[in-house]
């Protein structure tokens, strides 16, 4: 079960304006079950996007790459799960080209307005006739309302789908963001086996919605890590309709923080979610890395801890085996750290426990209260690293029994 996460209620994901989207079961790996998303553009929309940088990329991420380089003006995105068309060779690429054909034929617009997407299985062909003969029926199922649907159509190993939804009113005018996502392991910043779409009705001019892509990213989905694999088919896309009438075109706008920030906080929740949703996660992890000399030295701390299997599988434990974090501090990749300067507190429900200082434990540390915050469901590692006034935060779980299982069991 994810920790404290409920997929929010259909009522709860506000439609966005020039934004339609249809689910079908298509058969690409299973039978009965929905596994096919169409999600149609208004005309005018544009969105930019964020993808994976495994360069063994699979086939519909170099597909989103060729279209988004072309232009900004798209029409659609296509979704498919089960199979993840990656190390796929010419075959897979002509899939995904395949695919891109029959949506601009039964939705009228050009191939390259349209983005594929795919995820599941990597090494196994798409079954792209399978795929094809679900558009229609995807596109029968076109609803404004219809997120919550989506957000569990585009599931794998997810056990809870992943949405999200905010409004803000702006210069008189009511602004949506919705988003979903999907993801429950391969995750890795830069990013994972992990998919996000997020639309707004705001027009956004593209240079502007290129760069609110990227920087949503780096505090959202680039912040997340559940086994340090950085897989194939990473995507994060936003979408841009400008149908509520408000159109910003560069930073200077008045509008341009409200709007942002309304992406961001989506971003950021979908991506939370993932990491509580983590395959077999028993707990959710914030960690905070301060008073860096750099935001990338303080990042390569919090990612060096939150992928360390020992860290984690503490954690699972609730064993206060804490110089497994100051291991992981150590080898973080910082040349110049004085280990003497290092603080490391721990914290949960309220209460925060001094860890380490002066290159060992704290004075007033007791194993009692470390094991005691351990065995609470959110927990934070908060270090200071004592060279700087910079800071990073990553978002990470627990690694129980049941990750094993399941990454075992993933094909069968």
């Amino acid at each position: 079960m994810p920790v404290n996460y409920q997929t929010p209620s259909p009522e709860q994901l506000f439609p966005v304006a020039g934004i339609r989207l249809g689910t079908a079961e298509a058969e690409i790996r299973k039978k009965n079950r929905r596994d096919l998303t169409l999600v149609e553009m208004a005309p005018g929309s544009h969105a930019a996007g964020v993808f994976t940088q495994n360069r063994c990329c699979a086939a519909p991420v170099t597909a989103c790459r060729k279209h988004l380089d072309i232009g900004s003006d798209m029409r659609a995105l296509v979704i498919n799960t089960g199979i993840a068309n990656a190390a796929t060779g010419e075959q897979g690429w002509q899939a995904a080209v395949a695919t891109c054909a029959a949506v601009g034929e039964i939705l009228g617009c050009e191939d390259r307005q349209v983005l594929p997407f795919s995820t599941g299985v990597i090494l196994e062909h798409l079954p792209v006739e399978r795929l094809i003969a679900g558009l229609p029926a995807a596109k029968a199922d076109l609803k404004a309302d219809n997120w919550h649907a989506a957000a569990h159509a585009i599931m794998t190993t997810d056990t809870v789908a992943k949405a999200a939804s905010r409004r803000i009113t702006v210069a008189g005018k009511t602004i949506t963001v919705t988003g979903i996502s999907k993801g429950a392991g391969m995750i890795r910043p830069n990013m994972a086996t992990m998919l996000g779409f997020v639309a707004t009705d705001a027009g956004i001019a593209p240079a502007l919605l290129k760069q609110l892509a990227k920087d949503a990213a780096d505090v959202s989905f680039n912040c997340i890590t559940i086994d340090g694999d950085t897989s194939t088919n990473d995507s994060f896309v936003v979408i841009a309709t400008g149908q509520s009438g408000l159109q910003i075109d560069d930073t200077s706008s008045a509008h341009w923080s409200a709007v942002r920030e309304a992406v961001i906080a989506v971003a950021q929740e979908l991506a939370q979610a993932i990491v509580r949703d983590g395959e077999g996660a028993t707990k959710f992890i914030s960690v905070q890395v301060g008073a860096g000399k750099t935001a990338d030295e303080c990042r390569k701390v919090a990612y060096a801890i939150g992928h360390s299997p020992l860290v984690k599988t503490a954690f699972f434990a609730s064993d206060p085996n804490l110089g497994r974090i100051l291991a992981a501090i150590g080898y973080a990749g910082i040349d110049d750290l004085d280990a003497n300067g290092v603080k490391v507190w721990l914290a949960s429900n309220g209460e925060e426990v001094l860890v380490s200082e002066n290159g060992g434990r704290a004075l007033s540390y007791q194993e009692e209260a470390g094991s005691r915050i351990m065995k609470a469901a959110e927990i934070t590692v908060r270090v200071d690293l004592g060279r700087g006034s910079e800071q990073a935060t990553v978002w990470t779980c627990d690694f129980s029994y049941d990750y094993v299982k399941i990454n075992a069991d993933y094909r069968s």
